[in-house]
């Protein structure tokens, strides 16, 4: 077997063998217990599952019941110490300061290094907490962090397979028309799918380039982030707020918060491109001479795409029943989903020539270096998650408790996702809206009201998780992807410290700022 074979279908087995083992080993729950809610988020940050610990909060400090009403596991969120998130800040400084200060070491050892920190949090965490412990640890496994690694893997695997062939050079007007219309489709095929789909084209377009790294963070910015903003089709978050009842066309509400903060992003990033390629003038290579037409190959795998998409909506809006594996309860409809997932990659590899995706410069490193590394920080991450979670009740109280206005909405939930699982954020402030406008009213009839009567508060929250997304490399999981990509491709990018001070606090805070101005 050649070794461009092994390379793609050594990764396959590997995502093949978990869903299997996880899937076999998972007994069916009685049919006559009642269900959870279904479904999973879209993708993104932590593309979580609809039955995670935030949707069934508890009273502080009481243990929780299962759906059949046994013992469960006790809520630690009111009980942990603010410093039990050290690990996940050590994890944050690993990525930060390890590829600057020992790249050579984190190129070869950045596994090991994430191991290293999910060791440090899950040891302590178990000996304390014991069996609590390893159902949260279980359960940010089994519901977390394999449906999130497996969509990723998928949409990584079909964009893979599409290549846009031709003479394509990116002129600022050129590079102005890719960033837009991926911002217009990242809100109907996720902030990833769009995101996978568009950056090799946008590289090549710009490889003659000298100046390249602001290209790539304002493709990051908007079509990794921004852009998923206008249906729960595009980033986790929204897709939860339609399972608890928000309207799938009501998050076109924030249509102007977002065409503000894209329109400002475009037209900076227009001017920069601009005066960078004035610069640049004689750097087109002689073979430009010769245009070919552009062309579309491998475009069967929009067939599989499509299918990545339908999957993701079905798991949300179909309840098939649940399983129960290890005391983590997941809906049939998910692991369906995680399995129809698989195959559209599958079928993507087993359908495309081998030579469409060497000429994409396809390899598998950034999807594992995602893999190796979101693990870690989803298990570090756990403490933070369930301190988010206690509200009032946990060690982030006072910052809950000052949550009033919606300017205090937008800004705090969205500085918080910058870091965290922005699904779990929006849930919570979700959760804190609803508390405050419409105590004791079941959710039913308190959401629609919500996205009426107060609907500046669901705004805030929504817009907040959305955009600040592309505040930081782990804000969602395409930022990730992208930056790998565009290493691979020779294109340098900033640190992880240098991405914020140098471009967040620069371009984004302000757009962030004229949005919370004119709409909070």
């Amino acid at each position: 077997m050649s070794t461009p074979c092994r390379r793609l279908i050594i990764p396959t087995l590997w995502f093949v063998a978990l869903f299997l083992v996880l899937t076999v080993q998972a007994p069916m729950a009685s049919a006559s217990e009642p269900q959870p809610p279904p479904g999973d988020h879209l993708e993104g940050n932590a593309a979580t599952a609809g039955t995670s610990s935030a949707e069934h909060p508890t009273e502080a400090g009481h243990p929780e019941t299962d759906q059949g009403g046994h013992h469960a596991h006790e809520d630690l969120g009111p009980v942990l110490p603010l410093w039990s998130c050290i690990p996940f800040a050590c994890m944050l400084l690993s990525i930060a300061l390890f590829p600057l200060l020992a790249p050579e070491f984190w190129h070869h050892h950045f596994g090991k290094v994430s191991a290293f920190w999910a060791a440090a949090m899950a040891g302590p965490f178990l000996y304390v907490y014991t069996g609590t412990a390893l159902y949260e640890i279980i359960h940010i496994i089994l519901a977390d962090y394999v449906p999130f690694i497996i969509l990723l893997w998928s949409l990584y695997t079909v964009s893979g397979g599409i290549l846009l062939k031709g003479s394509l050079r990116g002129t600022p007007l050129v590079n102005v028309l890719i960033l837009t219309l991926g911002t217009l489709l990242a809100s109907w095929m996720g902030t990833t799918g769009a995101a996978m789909l568009l950056i090799r084209p946008f590289l090549r377009a710009n490889n003659y380039r000298k100046n390249r790294t602001f290209m790539v963070v304002f493709f990051i910015f908007l079509v990794a982030n921004i852009g998923g903003s206008l249906t729960p089709l595009g980033d986790p978050p929204l897709f939860l707020g339609f399972l608890h009842g928000v309207t799938f066309f009501w998050t076109f509400a924030i249509m102007p918060h977002m065409l503000t903060v894209a329109g400002l992003l475009l037209v900076v990033y227009f001017f920069l491109d601009l005066y960078h390629y004035r610069k640049e003038t004689g750097r087109v290579p002689a073979d430009e001479a010769e245009k070919t037409p552009l062309k579309l190959v491998g475009i069967h795998n929009f067939i599989f795409l499509a299918g990545i998409i339908g999957a993701v909506l079905m798991s949300g809006m179909v309840d098939w029943g649940h399983v129960n594996f290890l005391g983590v309860h997941r809906g049939v409809q998910d692991w369906v989903r995680d399995g129809l997932l698989i195959v559209m990659g599958i079928l993507s590899m087993a359908t495309t020539a081998l030579e469409i995706r060497e000429d994409n410069d396809f390899t598998w490193f950034p999807i594992i270096e995602v893999a190796y590394l979101f693990v870690g920080i989803f298990i570090t991450m756990i403490p933070c998650l369930l301190i988010l979670k206690a509200g009032a009740n946990g060690q982030l109280a006072f910052l809950i408790t000052a949550v009033k206005q919606p300017v205090h909405y937008f800004w705090v939930t969205g500085v918080l996702s910058a870091f965290l699982d922005n699904a779990p954020t929006y849930l919570t402030f979700f959760n804190t809206a609803l508390g405050s406008h419409y105590p004791g009213m079941a959710e039913a009839l308190a959401v629609p009201l919500l996205m009426t009567d107060k609907a500046l508060y669901l705004k805030a929250i929504s817009a907040g998780a959305v955009f600040f997304g592309a505040c930081s490399y782990i804000g969602n999981a395409p930022n990730f992807m992208v930056r790998s990509i565009s290493e691979e491709a020779g294109t340098p990018m900033p640190s992880f410290f240098g991405y914020i001070l140098k471009y967040t606090l620069v371009f984004l805070v302000p757009a962030f700022a004229v949005v919370s101005f004119i709409f909070f």
